[in-house]
Parts: C-alpha cells; sequence; structure tokens
C-alpha cells in the first residue's frame, strides 16, 4: 500500500508541475492573492476527483463515448486562446492596473468559473492525467486506490506550494514592467498550448 502511494504521489506530481495554463493562472492570483485559498481548492479537489474517475475507469468512458474527446479538446483550444488574448491586452494597458497590490479585483465568482474552466476544459487533463494515471493504477492492484490518494496528495501538496509561494515574489512583480512581462509571457503560455493542442487535433 505504501509503495503504491509513493509511486501515485510521484506519478502525479510529475504530470502536473510541468508549466501548463492552469499552473500559470494559480501563480497569478498568488501573485495578487485574490481569492486564492478557493483558487486552491478547487484545482487540488478537481484533481482528485479526475483522478478518481481515471482510477475508476475514465478511460473506458472516453473510449466508448467517441465525441468526447473533440468536444474536449476543442473546447480547451478556444478558451486557451481567448484567455491568452486577455492576458495580452491586459499586458498592453500596462501602467499601476498591473501592480498586483493595487490592481481592480475580480469578483469571486468570475475567479472561481475561470479556475473551474482552467481545469475542466484542460484537454491535458481528460488526455494525460486521467487516462494515464488511470492506466498506471491498474500496475498497483489491488492496492490502486492507493495508488489514486497518492495522486490525489500530489495534487494539494503541489497546487498550495504554488499558490502560496508565489507571494515570494511579490517583491519582484510590484514592478509594473515585471507584472506587464509575466502577463505576456502567461498570454504566450495561453497561445502554445492552444496551438500544440489545435495541431495534435487536426494531424488527429
Amino acid at each position: 500500500m505504501g509503495a503504491a502511494a509513493l509511486a501515485g504521489f510521484l506519478s502525479g506530481l510529475g504530470l502536473i508541475a510541468a508549466i501548463g495554463a492552469q499552473n500559470a493562472f494559480v501563480l497569478r492570483q498568488g501573485l495578487r492573492r485574490e481569492h486564492l485559498g478557493v483558487v486552491v481548492l478547487i484545482c487540488a479537489l478537481s484533481d482528485a476527483l479526475l483522478v478518481g474517475l481515471g482510477v475508476a475507469g475514465a478511460q473506458a468512458i472516453a473510449a466508448g463515448a467517441p465525441w468526447f474527446q473533440p468536444l474536449m479538446l476543442w473546447g480547451g483550444v478556444m478558451f486557451l486562446a481567448a484567455y491568452g488574448a486577455l492576458r495580452f491586452r491586459a499586458a498592453w494597458r500596462g501602467g499601476a492596473a498591473l501592480r498586483p497590490l493595487e490592481g481592480a479585483s475580480v469578483p469571486l465568482r468570475r475567479v472561481v468559473v475561470i479556475t473551474l474552466a482552467f481545469t475542466w476544459l484542460n484537454p491535458h487533463v481528460w488526455l494525460d492525467t486521467v487516462a494515464l494515471l488511470g492506466a498506471l493504477s491498474v500496475q498497483y492492484a489491488p492496492w490502486h486506490w492507493g495508488f489514486g490518494a497518492g495522486a490525489m496528495l500530489a495534487s494539494v501538496v503541489f497546487f498550495t506550494g504554488l499558490g502560496y509561494g508565489a507571494r515570494l515574489l511579490r517583491p519582484v512583480f510590484a514592478n509594473p514592467r515585471a507584472w506587464a512581462a509575466f502577463e505576456a509571457l502567461i498570454g504566450c503560455v495561453m497561445w502554445v498550448i492552444a496551438a500544440k493542442l489545435a495541431l495534435r487535433a487536426l494531424s488527429g
């Protein structure tokens, strides 16, 4: 059981630690200290549920519904492209509005919707995390749920560390130029991921 949980923790951590749209958003909220607890909670709980779906057999569900994969894929492409454009617009505007401490607060409801979209419309979650972790868990039967629990714990540890650790960088991003550059970087990450996903869909 312990070996399965450790394998799940390391596997889950390795998958979610890569720079991606969801992680960039959590980092941004951490720098702003804006509804951070809610963002971290949604990401961690959503990941736990998705890991559970993977372990329980979400891969079989996707195989039985041919429309599911392309729907999530193109939905993710459109969302990432739109959000990337918003980040480029924020970087272009510049000024004090880009300061983490002085920027206009975003309503909690909007932050919740965006966080849910980054998680549930993220094709990498469905195509990689759910399917891959689900497949890996089979190797640890009958301790497959131990593997899943380890992967869930990895999500909690990672998102908590990413969000609250971002506060250490706040003095750097007090400079409007640094914050504008960060907004532009997020925009680039969004568009690169969206382009890769679109190419994957077109080539498939």
